[in-house]
């Protein structure tokens, strides 16, 4: 089982060739079959534990071969870690804060951080669901199933200039249908976000361990696992209802999409 079941992941990985000489020697050292998801998990669970900076180890990458290249998505740990505290941070009263995180820890990684907000990481993570828009990069022909030692799993992959056309599409049938917005602006800026990388670059999203749970709750209802998933086609089905003026179609595809994570979501208050 994954150290960090809960967890889905999306993310770029641009051609080795685009990085500096440095980072480019270091991932060609790593082995196209070394399993580096699950090392990344069981660093950030053991951060979770002992508060360890992740400036204290390299950080590492994941590595895919496509056409008979590289490609890297390397983790971006420190500059995720310093997201993920800022938003903690403003999420409770400043006099709450000692009680949850040593202030030389947060010191310690604010400074290692400094100037970390200005770069780009190349994964973004949800826990516990997979957000509508994260499915609108890809069509059925793009997600593969399968299982492995860690169980089931459900990888979507796609080229970045066929995501980012699918990303503007979608932004423009979600504006012209509601106007600005809090979902057209997050929208927009997962636009932003895949404009910033490579044109030659490979979006990913991966369930994680998140597939397990799916499964579970599909057959729970009496359906066949991950082969029931159809989210993204439930996203596509409301995409084509709003461009059409259809609000009982966008609708329909909507509420299937967010019935099946729901139960999904739900597992949380059981663990």
């Amino acid at each position: 089982m994954r150290p960090t079941p809960y967890v889905a992941s999306l993310r770029v990985y641009e051609p080795i060739s685009s990085f500096p000489p440095a980072d480019r020697l270091r991932w060609e050292s790593i082995s196209i079959e070394s399993y580096t998801g699950k090392e990344e998990q069981f660093r950030a669970l053991h951060r979770t534990i002992l508060l360890e900076p992740p400036n204290l180890k390299a950080d590492g990458a994941h590595i895919i071969d496509h056409d008979g290249s590289r490609y890297v998505s390397p983790w971006s740990t420190v500059r995720r870690c310093w997201a993920a505290l800022e938003d903690f941070k403003n999420s409770l009263p400043a006099s709450v804060l000692p009680f949850f995180m040593p202030e030389s820890f947060s010191d310690a990684l604010s400074m290692e951080s400094a100037g970390v907000e200005s770069l780009v990481p190349h994964i973004i993570s949800e826990t516990w669901i997979i957000p509508p828009r994260w499915f609108s990069l890809f069509t059925p022909e793009e997600r593969l199933l399968g299982n492995n030692s860690d169980g089931p799993f459900v990888i979507m992959r796609s080229e970045i200039s066929k995501a980012k056309k699918r990303c503007s599409s979608a932004h423009q049938i979600v504006r012209k249908a509601f106007g600005p917005g809090p979902v057209e602006e997050e929208i927009a800026q997962l636009l932003n976000w895949l404009n910033v990388f490579h044109p030659e670059s490979i979006v990913e999203c991966d369930y994680g361990g998140l597939a397990l749970y799916l499964e579970k709750t599909l057959l729970d209802g009496g359906e066949l696992g991950l082969e029931a998933d159809r989210s993204i086609e439930d996203v596509s089905f409301s995409l084509q209802g709003l461009s059409s003026g259809d609000g009982a179609m966008a609708g329909t595809g909507y509420e299937a999409l967010v019935s099946r994570w729901r139960r999904v979501a739900a597992l949380e208050q059981a663990m």
